[in-house]
């Protein structure tokens, strides 16, 4: 198993869309990249703490690539806007990619040459590229968002078009069947 940490906006969007993915197999809500320990939700929302709401994905990759990760990563946030995703503006909200080894370091700066080269998104890709600092899990209530409150208006007007968008990147054949359960 690999690991995976992703930050695109919020994490209750991103939690959802890779639940679409085969070959995920853990997916926990949480905060890296700020400066205090085992920060609150709220003290992340201050914009003080530096943290980034992320994900934390626990994947095979003889099913799943870390590359076909970052696709789906890039394809269901805007990675041009600084410290915003739609209506969720703030640092917290920011487009960053934590990588674990030299490996996903490689494959994200590959990835992402590509995409500014064929200027796919119009616009330069902000997008940080960190190593990964320390995760704190959450709390509870944000684990498995989506999945218990699926009704929710944020969840049904900004959540579920990316999940869509991730079943139409990687088609219906490539959904989960694995369990994703968090922590």
């Amino acid at each position: 198993m690999a690991i995976a940490t992703l930050g695109g906006g919020c994490f209750w969007c991103l939690e959802a869309a890779f639940r679409e993915l085969r070959g995920v197999h853990e997916i926990v809500s949480g905060y890296a990249g700020g400066h205090i320990a085992n920060p609150s939700y709220e003290q992340v929302c201050s914009e003080d703490t530096g943290h980034a709401e992320v994900v934390q994905i626990t994947f095979d990759p003889l099913e799943l690539s870390y590359r076909d990760l970052l696709r789906g990563f890039f394809a269901i946030h805007d990675p041009t806007t600084v410290d915003r995703q739609g209506g969720d503006v703030g640092p917290q909200y920011r487009s960053v990619i934590f990588y674990h080894d030299d490996e996903q370091k490689r494959v994200a700066e590959e990835l992402m040459a590509e995409l500014e080269r064929d200027d796919v998104f119009g616009a330069p890709i902000v997008t940080q590229l960190l190593p990964a600092p320390e995760f704190y899990p959450a709390e509870a209530y944000h684990q498995e968002y989506y999945r218990n409150n699926s009704l929710q208006p944020y969840c049904m007007f900004v959540v579920r078009p990316k999940v869509a968008k991730m079943r139409e990147v990687f088609g219906a054949g490539r959904q989960s069947s694995s369990k994703t359960s968090a922590k």
